[in-house]
């Protein structure tokens, strides 16, 4: 199995390493991260201006390369720019969770999108802030649940989610977002937006949010197609 890896914390990041470690016993693993930090970049590319990409030897055995752009960026330059071919892109390890209407930001889920619209199946993979260990020592159990299921034969994208501490695995839907932002209005014309939470908390473990925030490993199905089915039958059905 031939899988990519990337990410948006940047290629020196400590969760990468963690992911980097585990995939090369699955497979042959390269590596296409950005240079710098990069999250809540969420599907966006870089069209304008050029930017480098420098192969680096960080990861041993691994083949990879920095790049000074976006996640989504990092596989189109993998994929489309050297024409590099993937079964599994895996994106992580994230330091903080992706969840609910805040993976719409997510660079980390970004990638995903761009692997999966390459027809490349994907899983973005999110931990606690700070606390990789738990996801470490589930990614086995996790993965092995995704193959044993079968779950990427029905979903091009899979969101999973490590609390700090508790392994079962949960199927589960997106929640509302648990971050907003507020804005700091300074000098010179100059804002500063300050990240506030918004979790409250319903404890309803159908979605990504409650699961997560209470101790179970969340993985929730996603996809590219933004088309709005229902509402779609109900206008055609009202043509006329």
């Amino acid at each position: 199995m031939k899988i990519l890896i990337v990410n948006d914390d940047g290629i020196e990041a400590e969760g990468i390493k963690h992911l980097v470690n585990w995939a090369k016993l699955k497979g042959e693993v390269s590596v296409f991260a950005p240079k710098v930090q990069q999250s809540g970049k969420s599907h966006s590319i870089e069209i304008h201006n050029t930017y480098e990409v420098k192969k680096v030897d960080l990861f041993d055995g691994v083949e990879a390369y920095s790049v000074d752009s976006t996640p989504a960026d990092c596989v189109r330059i993998a994929v489309l720019g050297m024409k590099k071919k993937f079964d599994l892109v895996l994106s992580g390890i994230n330091n903080g969770p992706n969840l609910g209407g805040d993976i719409h930001y997510s660079g980390t889920v970004g990638a995903c999108f761009e692997g999966a619209k390459s027809g490349i199946k994907s899983i973005a993979i999110s931990s606690a802030f700070n606390s990789f260990d738990n996801a470490v020592k589930n990614l086995d159990r996790v993965f092995n649940e995704i193959q044993s299921r079968k779950m990427l034969d029905f979903s091009d994208i899979l969101n999973v989610n490590f609390p700090e501490r508790g392994d079962e695995i949960l199927i589960t839907r997106m929640g509302e977002a648990i971050y907003s932002d507020d804005f700091e209005f300074l000098e010179n014309d100059m804002v500063k937006p300050c990240l506030i939470s918004l979790y409250k908390g319903t404890r309803n473990l159908e979605l990504d949010t409650d699961a997560t925030m209470t101790g179970h490993i969340s993985i929730t199905p996603i996809r590219v197609d933004l088309t709005n089915f229902s509402a779609r039958d109900i206008i055609t059905k009202n043509v006329g």
